[in-house]
């Protein structure tokens, strides 16, 4: 075991740079790989690029539907291979709709501290995708994703969270994802200066007696794999690279799975301050779900800000119900959790009519055991959005405005030339 892994840091936004997704029939030619091949598959990597391309068209015009624009000032890819540099407060606030939250599971003691594992922050140097610098031989822990390097050399690397939506149809009935897909690259270097990933996963293992068997799905030359891994942990499943192109866990049960979880609260942005209206969204706690939620959140018509509450919780397939003090209108009155890969997530709408303070209580029906609450108060629902907009856009306008002392000796130059 690896008894000692990284914990899952906190994400920042990751929007798609999703690899390519190969035809549906592959499912039937799904096959288990021994995990020797040790080729670099590029085209992948390269089809990647192109499509994360469409998918930032995609999102920009959900943007500009909600009358949100994006600061695009980080998205500028820079040539230099300059140690990583921290990733600015902004654009890490701006990520909470995409990230894996640490775990609290006491069940299964999932928390766990970074042993013998050199913390590194990336940059964005896309819209969908970041890139770390690795110094040298050594293992490495991204803080933002919770993913695991172990390198044999000095390399950067550059990665992206994918949605599962895009890969899922492809697993046979007994597979279900386990955690994030990612998709994987080296600069410059070939794969095999990574010896191996350790990817966060969302299950709880606290109950040994259930036999389940951790692998990976591995898209390679446009062929869904399923390869072995080498270990895991409470938090953390280890692969040995072979070759780098979209990778995933996923796990193998005829049994149910209770996975750590989290409950997303997003409050709706109107004119009338009178009414308070919420969605309320239940993921497993992967980067690729989190995401998935983010993209359909900032799709709809109306705008949304994120509502900073503790989101862990465990979540077992089954039937939920969200309960209100006061109580509000609350739709629908049950919801059911699910791993099955779906494109658009269900939601709980809470509606209340008076202000807050609003407790909010997440119930499983079978056990009517609270695995969730949260107390959503007044100064929760401010949004300081357009604020920190209207901020950056006056400070522009005075860095980007030249000085009356500037204008003067401009005027001066251009008189003296002229004369």
């Amino acid at each position: 075991m690896v008894a000692k892994m990284a914990s899952c840091g906190a994400a920042s936004h990751l929007e798609d740079g999703d690899g390519d997704v190969p035809t549906m029939e592959n499912k039937d030619n799904l096959r288990e790989s021994d995990g020797s091949s040790s080729e670099n598959t590029e085209t992948s990597t390269e089809e990647s690029s192109e499509e994360e391309d469409e998918e930032e068209d995609e999102n920009s015009g959900c943007a500009e539907k909600n009358g949100e624009k994006e600061d695009n000032e980080e998205a500028n890819v820079e040539k230099s291979t300059n140690d990583s540099i921290p990733a600015p407060k902004a654009e890490v606030s701006k990520g909470k709709e995409e990230c894996h939250f640490k775990s609290c599971c006491v069940k299964c003691k999932a928390i766990q501290q970074s042993h013998g594992n050199e913390p590194v922050t990336p940059r964005r140097i896309s819209k969908g995708r970041l890139q770390v610098q690795l110094e040298g031989e050594g293992t490495y822990e991204c803080s933002l994703t919770g993913l695991v390097f172990e390198a044999s050399e000095r390399v950067i690397v550059r990665y992206s969270v994918l949605s599962w939506s895009r890969f899922g149809a492809l697993l046979p009935d007994s597979w279900k994802f386990a955690g994030p897909i990612f998709n994987v690259d080296t600069v410059n270097k070939d794969a095999s200066v990574l010896t191996s990933i350790q990817f966060p996963h969302s299950v709880c293992l606290a109950d040994p007696e259930k036999g389940m068997t951790f692998s990976v799905l591995h898209i390679k030359d446009n062929r869904p794999l399923i390869e072995p891994t080498v270990d895991h942990s409470g938090s953390h499943v280890k692969w040995n690279v072979t070759s780098l192109s979209p990778v995933g866990p996923i796990i193998q049960t005829s049994q149910s799975v209770e996975h750590h979880g989290v409950v997303l609260v997003y409050k709706q942005v109107g004119s009338d301050n009178n009414n308070y209206s919420f969605h309320v969204y239940l993921a497993t706690n992967s980067s690729s779900d989190i995401k998935d939620i983010g993209k359909q959140v900032r799709c709809y018509k109306n705008r949304y800000i994120r509502i900073e509450k503790p989101p862990t919780c465990k979540l077992d397939e089954g039937t939920y119900r969200l309960l209100s003090e006061p109580e509000g209108e609350i739709k629908p009155q049950d919801l059911k959790f699910t791993l099955a890969v779906t494109k658009m997530k269900g939601y709980f709408e809470a509606f209340f009519e008076q202000p807050p303070p609003f407790k909010l209580s997440l119930i499983e029906i079978n056990t009517e055991e609270t695995v969730w609450s949260a107390t959503i108060r007044e100064g929760d629902c401010v949004d300081n959005t357009e604020k920190k907009s209207r901020k950056r856009t006056i400070s522009r306008q005075r860095s980007s405005s030249p000085s009356e002392e500037e204008l003067g000796c401009k005027r001066t130059r251009w008189q003296d030339v002229s004369g």
